[in-house]
């Protein structure tokens, strides 16, 4: 049994899957936070895996300098065998912490490059890896003249948030201009660490986009699966729905596949979970993002319900010095897929219409919506869904359609006060 340290957490699916996967594999955890309040506010739940910590701790996890002098003076009573998160704004905290005390995971450089969406565009084109025409800037000038370069339609996108935060199609220079300032207005992050001024600007690429499950241990990487993705909300790109395996021909899974690998291998992660980002255009694959870490928005679930592989498992077991088992398991899944309730009303929720068969749907396997009198906010990116659906299906291929129609189907009511644009 090994005892692991958890820095921080997302509050979403994630913070109940990587806990539970801890204890299933007979592991357990001590919670590093600067504030547990976070985590209780997101999920008034006084059963939160989170909760099941074997220890809750303090510090200022923005400041890396405390957080070694406490580990540093926790240690002799309190040993840990190795040290994870889930949440992208601390895994380079956590590969530092790794670093320091000797414990199993990936190489802090490798770490801070694909949490850098700069650092990933560069290294990986340096290492012949396609994708997109790129610029990176933080003046007005720099970023007009490289958006002229690249020519419109191009996207915008901040180098160091998560879950598509400010990510923008523009069409033309006001466009981009506004987009610049909405990123430039919101200097820190959601935990309050500053923000790099730099903006990256990218051609935006026509084709599906689809994710690539990867696990590297031991300088090789193995592709678990490919995942589709539906994407919806433009100018915002807000993702909508996932079915695992992607609906594709073996050939194009392979070239997908492939080139998340070359992601990998160019940035020298090692000894962790990946979830890369792919666009599938008419010259081929191109990469979109490295995240050294499990998928969020359930699609770990959605593996797991069809190859019996569960990557949050997986992810603790490396982070633990194991070697972890990825043989798939005869599950009886063809295809498993999630849909989500994406808001287009900033206002309260007044009554949801069209679940009222969803109980005895032979189909689903897991949903969740929400009460009336809950605010809404319309949606510009991946956070506040309305709720979800998860849906299983013998039949490859089968699972997207019948739970994005489930999603079709509901009829939300709001006292409404703004409109999505």
């Amino acid at each position: 049994m090994a005892h692991l340290l958890m820095i921080e957490s997302w509050v979403g699916s994630m913070s109940t899957l990587l806990p539970l996967a801890i204890r299933e594999r007979g592991h357990h955890f001590s919670f590093l936070t600067r504030d547990l309040g976070h985590y209780l506010r997101a999920r008034d739940d006084a059963r939160h895996p989170l909760l099941g910590a074997a220890n809750i701790l303090t510090v200022e996890t923005n400041d890396p300098a405390a957080v070694s002098a406490r580990l540093g003076a926790l240690r002799p009573a309190l040993p840990f065998d190795g040290v994870l998160s889930s949440c992208d704004y601390y895994l380079p905290l956590v590969a530092a912490v790794a670093a320091e005390f000797g414990l199993p995971g990936p190489e802090r450089a490798a770490v801070a490059i694909a949490c850098d969406k700069q650092r990933t565009r560069e290294v990986c084109a340096a290492a012949g890896v396609p994708g997109p025409r790129f610029a990176v800037g933080v003046r007005w000038t720099q970023l007009s003249a490289a958006a002229t370069e690249i020519g419109y339609p191009l996207v915008v996108k901040p180098v160091d948030l998560c879950a598509g935060m400010f990510v923008r199609m523009v069409r033309d220079a006001q466009e981009l201009r506004d987009a610049v300032e909405r990123i430039t207005g919101f200097p820190v992050n959601a935990r309050g660490q500053v923000r790099a001024q730099a903006i990256l600007l990218e051609e935006c690429l026509d084709g599906p986009e689809y994710s690539v499950e990867t696990v590297t241990h031991g300088g090789r990487t193995g592709v678990v699966g490919v995942t589709d993705k539906t994407v919806v909300g433009a100018p915002s790109f807000i993702e909508s729905g996932h079915m695992f395996p992607a609906a594709l021909d073996p050939g194009a899974a392979a070239g997908i596949g492939a080139v998340a690998v070359a992601a990998v291998e160019a940035i020298g992660l090692d000894d962790t979970v990946a979830h890369t980002e792919i666009k599938l255009t008419r010259e081929g694959p191109k990469l979109i993002e490295v995240n050294p870490r499990p998928a969020g928005n359930r699609i770990t679930e959605l593996v797991r319900r069809v190859t019996g592989i569960d990557l949050p498992a997986v992810h603790a077991e490396l982070a633990a010095g194991g070697d972890p088992d990825l043989t798939p398991a005869a599950t009886g899944v063809g295809s498993a897929a999630v849909a989500f309730a994406v808001p287009t009303a900033t206002g309260t929720l007044t009554g949801i219409t069209g679940d009222e068969g969803w109980p005895a749907h032979p189909g689903i396997v897991d949903y969740a919506l929400p009460a009336p009198g809950a605010a809404t906010r319309a949606a510009r990116d991946n956070n506040g869904y309305l709720g979800h659906v998860l849906v299983t299906d013998p039949r490859p291929g089968a699972a997207g359609a019948t739970a994005r129609a489930l999603i079709d189907g509901l009829r939300f009511d709001h006292v409404a006060t703004e409109s999505v644009r």
